[in-house]
């Protein structure tokens, strides 16, 4: 722990250049990377408290008779993570895994391997001996490898749906804790109450923050009833965004393949007949990858851009009946990582909270990621989360470890002076 609070302090003192090298290979903007470095840090900061928090209980059972229980590291653990936070994943799992014993093993992003090398060099001027943490570059060869590998106890993966299902099964099959998050189709709802400019704000920050490319953005916005004043004013607000890396801005998308793709959502939603009421397709004639800022309304419920994860700037915008309909929209979607409720209505708060079918919840909030001691991570049963536990705070904790318990009786009691049979003690 005291390794991690001098690891904490140069992360502060480099933040600038940790910034630098996540724009520059991953194209956000600087004020995205300062936060997410700054959110890195948190965990790093929360991991300082593990020797308090992980003590084990210590409990006279009955005459004689102790339990105890104890957190024990798993081992050499790995942390394989994908390219849109190329410090702040990372960041969710090695710390707390390093604190509580193990030795870690980073797969960085093969599109993104360069900010977690700066780091690996800020932990060994903070002390983590050589070969306590260490990085592996590569793509799926080298994933099989450190799945595979013998050595290696346990096993935590983010990235799209599909390989966290591949990661899963692969570790889960030879007996190895596995945690591997996936992807994302979350859903805004706004209740008729709910209050426009901060609505309005929240919403454009979700989907067209970090271009889109992040498993809590915002993808569908299910409004109750027809909301012109609402969609008018996050339309202001999101075509207010130029492309660049500095404030106001939105980066480019992270490729050619990624850009590609997300625009033949577009245009065959155009296609389909739905309404493009902000395009940024025009971004696109731009040299490099960029998309601007999309916004899409919906009259078909089974329009495939209302289901599937573009992981990209586009907002899907569907008006239901009612909050039945809503809910049944969002429970319906086989992904369950985040949800959230626009209102001013305590009531109606609470009914979607207890309803949603997703691991972060967001009331007024659109982007609900929690803070430690609260862990991140979706729902059990979805495509969004498939092992053990959760990413950060106590469920880290509680992934890169092993609950040993212990019972205890002794026979005898020293006294100092003679030994006394344990009788006198029932």
């Amino acid at each position: 722990a005291a390794k991690m609070f001098k690891l904490h302090h140069l992360i502060q003192q480099n933040a600038e250049e940790l910034a630098k090298l996540a724009t520059l290979e991953n194209g956000k903007t600087m004020m995205e990377s300062l936060a997410s470095v700054a959110k890195g840090n948190e965990t790093v900061e929360w991991a300082c408290s593990l020797p308090h928090i992980a003590q084990g209980k210590t409990l006279m059972v009955s005459r004689g008779v102790q339990c105890q229980d104890q957190l024990d590291p798993v081992g050499v653990v790995a942390s394989i993570v994908p390219f849109n936070f190329p410090i702040m994943v990372p960041m969710w799992t090695v710390p707390i895994a390093l604190t509580v014993g193990n030795v870690v093993i980073c797969k960085p992003s093969e599109k993104c391997p360069m900010t977690m090398n700066l780091v690996a060099k800020l932990m060994k001027e903070a002390g983590i001996p050589d070969g306590v943490f260490q990085i592996i570059n590569g793509q799926v060869e080298a994933v099989n490898g450190i799945i595979d590998s013998p050595d290696v106890s346990a096993v935590t993966f983010v990235g799209s749906s599909k390989v966290a299902e591949i990661v899963y099964k692969r570790a889960h099959a030879l007996g190895k804790k596995v945690l591997s998050l996936g992807g994302a189709k979350n859903h805004l709802i706004a209740n008729p109450d709910r209050d426009i400019e901060m609505t309005a704000m929240d919403i454009t920050s979700s989907f067209a923050g970090c271009a889109g490319q992040r498993c809590m953005a915002a993808s569908v916005l299910l409004t109750i009833g027809d909301q012109p004043e609402l969609l008018e004013a996050i339309v202001k607000k999101a075509s207010a965004l130029t492309p660049g890396q500095g404030a106001h801005n939105v980066g480019p998308v992270i490729d050619a393949a990624s850009q590609q793709r997300i625009l033949e959502y577009i245009n065959n939603a155009e296609k389909s007949g739905c309404k493009i009421i902000l395009d940024g397709r025009s971004w696109a004639e731009r040299e490099g990858t960029w998309v601007g800022p999309t916004i899409i309304v919906h009259t078909n419920p089974a329009d495939p851009a209302l289901h599937d994860e573009i992981f990209g700037p586009v907002l899907s915008v569907l008006a239901v009946k009612d909050q039945e309909e809503a809910i049944r929209i969002e429970n319906t979607n086989p992904y369950g990582n985040a949800a959230a409720i626009y209102t001013q209505s305590g009531g109606v708060a609470d009914w979607f909270t207890q309803r949603f079918r997703a691991g972060m919840i967001g009331v007024n909030i659109g982007i609900p990621v929690p803070r430690e001691p609260f862990s991140f991570g979706g729902m059990y049963g979805t495509l969004s989360k498939f092992g053990e536990h959760d990413i950060t705070g106590e469920g880290a904790m509680r992934f890169f470890t092993t609950r040993r318990k212990i019972t205890t009786k002794w026979s005898k009691f020293e006294t100092g002076k003679k030994e006394e049979d344990i009788s006198q003690f029932k």
